[in-house]
């Protein structure tokens, strides 16, 4: 659904809208409840992301990518999450592990992987959560031990997007265990999947289905010192948390996209549904929850845009980021839970699509940074930024 105020794009970006919002309605929102429902993932729809050029929206243009700015990825995010959360997945952490080359990586590696990447040729995602390490990647324990000119990794990573039908991860790895701080220790590295990187399962999840999220295995898995990124060892806590500034944007588009097909669910059915003789829109308790639901969207979608555009302009935000990832997220499970209650009984039946954003939800208010974090990371940014 297009907007007023996305009226003042340019009219590359605008086409770009205009044809996503036509392959959405056409080629993924007739096969989402089967999909979803299955777990299954979907290879043909990946096939029309790929020519759409959704792989490559942040990658620059000297590399083949769309060279989008920030503000129009999350437009193309929230249309998506509208429709199907998982989708943003496919492409979202994929898009992520190219930010990091294209920011941090050499000349040479921008030029290898960025035009496969772009095209989808290549797909992948971040490889950083460990069995016991989530918020805290300090706190990891794979490690790559230097032989020759070669890096020997083992270890396990868990919860990695795109770790099942992907070709490749930025995988985060403890190159020196005594470094102090931590964080000087820790490097990031292009995986490949080849002999010693197995994805070994597929994680059974509550929502967020269809997309792929694998345990991955690392055993005396070797890789060329030519993939550690940037060609520097012990900037890789670094350079993760500096794509997580765009993940938690990211994220925050996606509560946007399911917090406004929430709403827009609840405000469909509250006018087609009566009690007591009339439509339970004009019910006052109905009303009431339309209202909140309808101001926090408001407000999430300023937030988010408002991030995006302060990460365009070069500018710290990780403030900002958290801001928008902790209001969107939080609207989108309250909108999920809302709209839920108001089509009463129906809400929790498969057969309508508000179950999916219910299940869908609580993801957001952890992927990415818990939303404690989020608050931590604000109050901090805000004593930083305005000391006594």
């Amino acid at each position: 659904m297009t907007e007023p105020a996305e009226a003042g794009l340019p009219e590359t970006e605008t086409q770009i809208l205009a044809a996503l919002d036509r392959f959405l309605v056409r080629e993924v929102e007739p096969h989402v409840m089967a999909l979803e429902d299955a777990d299954e993932y979907p290879g043909d729809i990946v096939e029309g992301m790929k020519e759409l050029g959704l792989f490559g929206c942040v990658i620059s243009e000297e590399y083949g990518g769309l060279g989008l700015p920030v503000t129009t990825y999350v437009r193309i995010v929230e249309r998506i999450c509208e429709t199907w959360m998982s989708l943003s997945g496919i492409f979202n952490t994929h898009l992520l592990m190219a930010w990091i080359v294209q920011a941090c990586g050499t000349a040479e590696q921008k030029a290898t992987w960025l035009p496969k990447f772009a095209s989808g040729e290549m797909r992948g995602g971040l490889a950083l959560t460990e069995p016991g390490c989530g918020t805290d990647l300090q706190a990891i324990r794979t490690r790559a031990v230097r032989d020759g000119t070669d890096y020997v990794v083992n270890g396990t990573k868990t919860w990695i997007t795109n770790g099942y039908y992907g070709d490749c991860v930025a995988l985060l790895v403890k190159t020196d265990l005594e470094a102090e701080p931590r964080h000087r220790g820790i490097s990031l590295f292009l995986a490949q999947k080849g002999e010693g990187f197995t994805a070994s399962r597929k994680l059974r999840k509550l929502g967020y289905r269809g997309v792929d999220t694998a345990e991955l295995v690392f055993e005396d898995f070797r890789i060329p010192e030519t993939r550690l990124i940037g060609g520097t060892e012990g900037l890789g806590l670094k350079q993760a948390l500096g794509a997580l500034e765009l993940g938690r944007i990211n994220v925050a588009a996606r509560g946007v996209g399911v917090a406004r097909r929430a709403l827009d669910l609840a405000v469909a059915y509250a006018q087609q549904r009566q009690t007591f003789g009339k439509a339970i829109a004009n019910h006052q308790a109905i009303q009431i929850k339309l209202a909140d639901m309808a101001t926090r969207l408001e407000a999430s979608r300023h937030l988010t845009r408002s991030a995006a555009a302060a990460f365009d302009a070069g500018e710290r935000c990780d403030m900002e980021a958290g801001m928008a990832k902790l209001h969107a997220t939080e609207t989108a499970l309250f909108n999920a839970t809302e709209s839920m209650r108001i089509h009463g009984a129906y809400g929790y039946s498969k057969e309508f699509e508000i179950e999916r954003l219910y299940r869908d939800a609580p993801l957001l208010v952890i992927g990415e940074g818990t939303n404690e974090l989020q608050r931590i990371i604000i109050a901090r940014q805000l004593v930083a930024r305005h000391p006594d």
